[in-house]
């Protein structure tokens, strides 16, 4: 189930409003890549805390500026698909830095600022769903194929 600022687990009821933004979209991502909700939100909680922590004021006012970017539209649904559950992790290029997505997959999972992030999540998704991470360079061609553990 997708979860927004208006319609969120009661345990991210008492959290503040960047950190309770920051763990819908951390959990909503998480649904996406297969985990299941009651994993799901306290791993995105714990996440979103540590993010506030650590995260300059201006980087948390940025971030409640945008859109509700917890909302989801008609076609989000689509992203939850299981086949991409066998699907490889790639890691591209994108505008804001590097972004971790499932082959075939319609969105980016997630943007990180640097590559080195980006492939550490990549491979954290990738372990989950026993698959393998595939770095790209920044003109879109195949760096170099990691397999995982699982």
């Amino acid at each position: 189930m997708p979860w927004s600022m208006k319609d969120y687990p009661a345990s991210l009821k008492n959290l503040e409003k960047p950190v309770k933004k920051k763990a819908i979209e951390i959990a909503n991502a998480m649904i996406d890549e297969g985990y299941e909700d009651g994993r799901a939100i306290p791993i995105a909680t714990s996440k979103a805390k540590e993010w506030a922590e650590n995260a300059s004021k201006k980087e948390i006012d940025d971030f409640l500026k945008h859109d509700d970017e917890t909302e989801r539209d008609e076609e989000a649904n689509d992203d939850a698909r299981p086949e991409l559950m066998n699907k490889a992790e790639h890691v591209i290029k994108h505008k804001n830095g590097w972004a971790v997505k499932a082959e075939d997959a319609k969105r980016v999972s997630e943007i990180k600022e640097t590559k080195t992030e980006a492939i550490e999540r990549a491979k954290e998704i990738a372990e989950h769903k026993g698959t393998d991470v595939i770095v790209h360079l920044a003109d879109g061609s195949v760096q170099r194929k990691i397999k995982t553990d699982s």
